[in-house]
């Protein structure tokens, strides 16, 4: 079959308007690499961002997500972001091996809300966190992810700290978690996470504590009939690019990123309290009741234990937290 003069004309115009586009789409790849999988939040809310900022940028930034560590390990994925060999990931209070406030992310009974948590990591507090982490670690927080809090499973309610009473829990090998539950009248003590269901079943240990999608995914509903809502831990994490990579973008393209960014962060939530309600709902489903517990008693009791775990240049802030 003939083509026309007007026909090829077309198909060359065409033919040159792919190749611009691919060219354009080519013209910067940002390497976003993280620890969770396919099925969270986080990397979910990564995809995103990269949508948001492809059509931004008309196609001009490409942003590649590595899920599964397959990238490497946050600390990996750190130092390669500093070395200018990785552009983005998401990280929390690992920071603080280089900027101690990054320790504020994750402090036992600093937030007694989500609203308050939120007020703080996006308040002054917050600023002063993220420039930190910029001087200090060479990278950009650019929005933040709220993280499930952390809640204590059991075998018998627990209201109040009095309700402890030597109960012998599972924490991980972190020396405050270890100092605040004992404050609080438990009997703790590290564990693999690997050994804590078979630990549950024969009666080692009494209880845990973990957030819900940890506690669903472990089956430790078939271990354990209680939630306590605890919420002892509330915490946020970052999405971070590094400052090498900022400095590369123009002006225009680091508006991109930031409304991409807010767009991010926006979408991750929506995703995060969906991920709640049906992560409760199951556990209900599976037979566990959730207890309601009196918060302030737990955090008066943990008052003194945080502040002795806090580092100096902190432990200003974590008062001022605590009295709020």
């Amino acid at each position: 079959m003939k083509i026309s003069n007007i026909g090829k004309t077309l198909l060359a115009v065409c033919a040159a308007g792919l190749m611009a586009t691919s060219a354009m789409a080519a013209e910067m790849t940002l390497k976003l690499g993280h620890l969770a999988n396919e099925d969270n939040p986080w990397h979910k809310a990564s995809v995103k961002f990269g949508e948001e900022l492809n059509s931004l940028t008309d196609g001009r930034i490409e942003v590649q997500v590595f899920p599964n560590e397959s990238l490497g390990k946050e600390i990996d994925l750190i130092n390669g972001m500093q070395l200018g060999t990785v552009d983005m990931t998401i990280t929390g209070e690992s920071l603080q091996n280089w900027a101690p406030m990054a320790a504020l992310l994750a402090v036992p009974y600093a937030y007694k809300s989500i609203e308050h948590m939120d007020e703080v990591a996006g308040g002054e507090i917050g600023e002063q966190i993220k420039a930190q982490i910029i001087e200090k670690v060479q990278i950009r927080p650019i929005a933040y992810f709220a993280r499930g809090p952390r809640d204590l499973t059991s075998n018998r309610p627990i209201k109040s700290p009095d309700d402890l009473n030597g109960l012998k829990m599972r924490v991980p090998n972190v020396p405050l978690f270890v100092d605040v539950w004992k404050a609080l009248g438990a009997n703790p003590g590290p564990m693999a996470f690997s050994e804590v269901f078979t630990s549950l079943q024969n009666g080692t240990i009494e209880a845990q504590e973990n957030p819900l999608a940890l506690i669903r995914s472990a089956s430790f509903n078939e271990v354990q009939k209680y939630v306590n809502m605890t919420d002892h831990v509330r915490s946020w994490i970052y999405l971070t690019i590094a400052e090498s990579t900022w400095n590369k973008l123009s002006e225009d393209d680091q508006k991109a990123v930031m409304q991409a960014a807010k767009a991010t962060q926006d979408y991750e939530r929506e995703l995060f309290n969906a991920s709640l309600k049906d992560d409760r709902e199951f556990l209900e489903s599976k037979g566990m009741t959730f207890v309601e517990v009196d918060g302030s008693a737990f955090q008066t009791k943990a008052k003194d234990a945080v502040l002795a775990n806090v580092n100096d240049e902190i432990k200003p802030v974590v008062e001022q937290l605590f009295a709020k």
